[in-house]
């Protein structure tokens, strides 16, 4: 592998561990772009109204596949592109496609991201993580979003919502979500360290059947093995 193939790799690690925070771990989200362009004039819904429609659209999202397209700027700057799948409960796959190879797959118990230019494969145990992550949205309970989450709803007719983590042990400062005909097609990630990631949903499936064997994973043969 070239030098700079090294280096994209690299750059890609690096942002998938925000990538994992996304939906594991630790990442934080600024409000999506197309939300600037809503009425400064209607009013924001309250708190309970917020957490209660919000609620509801995830609980209607029992499973979801998407591609995506993913932009972060800061000091990890780049775009990458891929497809995902959730499936409740704590089930989750991120294929990063282009343009460098990556794959994070998790469940109620564990996660691995495996880096196949890198030919590593890191395992985490995210069973005690989970609860106070962005990861509770699209996977979780959502009936215990609320307690992990400030939820807010600035725009009482847009279906876009802002979450700020309880918990202050948290790495993120915010999530902002927004949604068009019931789905999730927009997430806008600001964490602690300044970036921000956008990701864009597109070709969206809401509640598709998937085989339980997208949210596994086998280490190849003579691939790195890290446990964490």
């Amino acid at each position: 592998m070239t030098l700079s193939s090294k280096q994209t790799t690299l750059t890609q690690k690096l942002m998938s561990s925000a990538l994992t925070g996304v939906l594991m771990t630790s990442l934080g989200v600024a409000a999506p772009m197309m939300a600037i362009s809503q009425s400064a004039t209607a009013a924001p819904a309250d708190n309970l109204t917020a957490a209660k429609r919000l609620n509801k659209l995830l609980a209607n999202t029992k499973s979801m596949t998407a591609n995506f397209s993913q932009t972060t700027k800061g000091a990890n700057s780049g775009t990458f592109t891929g497809t995902m799948s959730v499936q409740r409960p704590n089930n989750f796959r991120w294929e990063t496609k282009s343009p460098s190879q990556q794959l994070i797959v998790a469940n109620g118990n564990s996660m691995w991201v495996y880096d196949k230019d890198l030919e590593q494969a890191t395992k985490q145990n995210v069973d005690s993580q989970v609860g106070n992550t962005p990861a509770l949205l699209l996977s979780g309970d959502p009936s215990k979003i609320d307690k992990n989450f400030k939820i807010t709803q600035p725009y009482d007719n847009k279906n876009y919502y802002v979450l700020y983590p309880k918990a202050d042990s948290a790495s993120f400062k915010s999530l902002s979500m927004s949604f068009s005909g019931g789905k999730p097609v927009m997430m806008v990630l600001n964490d602690s360290l300044g970036q921000t990631t956008s990701i864009k949903f597109s070709n969206i499936k809401l509640n598709p059947s998937i085989g339980s064997s997208q949210f596994k994973f086998t280490p190849p043969k003579g691939v790195d093995v890290i446990n964490q």
